[in-house]
């Protein structure tokens, strides 16, 4: 997505209450890394967009037992080289 000037990549991760782990951690080094190569993939298809800056956002999704459902938007979440 594009957000003012800036090109955003946003992996959305859901979890239910029986998971082991919440939707925001479970983009770790390894998921972020392959995040970043599709956004370097991205940028090869699309070379016009190679002078916008980039971010990568997570939005994680959180089912509760309750039936609630909680989301949050990480704006910025990692960086490569992190």
């Amino acid at each position: 997505m594009q957000e003012a000037d800036c090109l955003v990549f946003v992996e959305v991760r859901v979890r239910s209450a029986r998971s082991w782990s919440d939707a925001a951690e479970s983009v770790d080094g390894k998921k972020q890394d392959k995040l970043i190569r599709a956004a370097s993939l991205f940028e090869c298809r699309y070379p016009g967009l190679t002078e916008m800056p980039m971010r990568f956002d997570v939005v994680a999704i959180e089912r509760k037992a309750a039936g609630e459902t909680r989301v949050n938007w990480i704006r910025d979440a990692f960086r490569p080289g992190d």
